[in-house]
C-alpha cells in the first residue's frame, strides 16, 4: 500500500525529498567548515601563544648570540606576537634595504631593518637613511630600526626628524620583555640611558 501511494504521489513529493536532502547537506557542510575553521584558527592562536613565551624568555646576551638570520627571524616572531600581519622576511643581498616587511595591526604597511650589531658599535646615520630608502622604494607607511645595539647620535636624530621608529637595545628588551612595538613610539628618540647606564655600557663593551 505504501509502495503504491509513493508511486502514485511520487511527482509531488520528490521536489521536498531532494530539497530535505541538499538542505541536510548544506547543513553538515556547513558545521564541518564552521569546525574546521575554529580547529585553524585555535591552533594558530596557540602557535602565537608559545612562540610568545619563548621570545619573552630569550634574553639580550641569547639575542646577542643569534646569526643576522636569526635575529630577523626573532623580529618577525615579536611582530607577530603582537599582532601584526602578512610579516615575512625578505632580507638577502638584494634586499633593497629591507629585512622585514609587514602591516601593524591597525593596517599600516611597514618595512623593517635589522642589524645585529656587538653592543660597542654603534648604528651610524648612513644606515638609518638607507632605511628611509626602503620606506620609499617599497612605498610603505612605516619604517622601523631595530638594533641589537645603540645609534649614534645624528642616527638617532634623522630617525627622529624623518619619522623612523628607532628601536635601540633597551628598547628591544622592552619590546622582548612584552611592550607592544606601537608602544615603542611613544618613546621613540627620548635617549639612550641615562649617564650613569651609558658609564656601565662603556665599562662592560668598551
Amino acid at each position: 500500500m505504501i509502495v503504491v501511494l509513493l508511486v502514485v504521489f511520487w511527482a509531488a513529493i520528490w521536489p521536498y525529498l531532494v530539497g530535505a536532502l541538499v538542505f541536510g547537506a548544506a547543513t553538515v557542510g556547513g558545521w564541518w567548515l564552521w569546525r574546521t575553521d575554529r580547529l585553524i584558527k585555535g591552533s594558530d592562536r596557540q602557535w602565537r601563544q608559545d612562540e610568545a613565551v619563548k621570545a619573552g624568555h630569550r634574553t639580550l646576551a641569547e639575542v646577542d648570540a643569534m646569526t643576522g638570520t636569526e635575529f630577523e627571524g626573532f623580529v618577525v616572531e615579536l611582530c607577530r606576537r603582537d599582532g601584526c600581519t602578512e610579516v615575512r622576511r625578505v632580507g638577502g643581498s638584494h634586499d633593497n634595504g629591507a629585512d622585514v616587511l609587514g602591516r601593524l595591526p591597525d593596517g599600516r604597511s611597514m618595512v623593517i631593518q635589522c642589524k645585529r650589531y656587538t653592543p660597542k658599535n654603534k648604528i651610524p646615520s648612513r644606515e638609518v637613511r638607507d632605511l628611509l630608502g626602503a620606506k620609499v622604494h617599497f612605498k610603505v607607511d612605516v619604517a622601523i630600526f631595530v638594533a641589537t645595539t645603540y645609534f649614534s647620535g645624528p642616527a638617532e636624530s634623522f630617525a627622529t626628524e624623518n619619522d623612523i621608529l628607532a628601536v635601540h637595545r633597551d628598547h628591544l628588551g622592552l619590546w622582548n620583555n612584552g611592550a607592544s612595538l606601537v608602544s615603542l613610539g611613544a618613546v621613540n628618540g627620548s635617549g639612550q640611558g641615562d649617564r650613569q647606564h651609558r658609564a656601565r655600557w662603556k665599562e662592560t663593551y668598551e
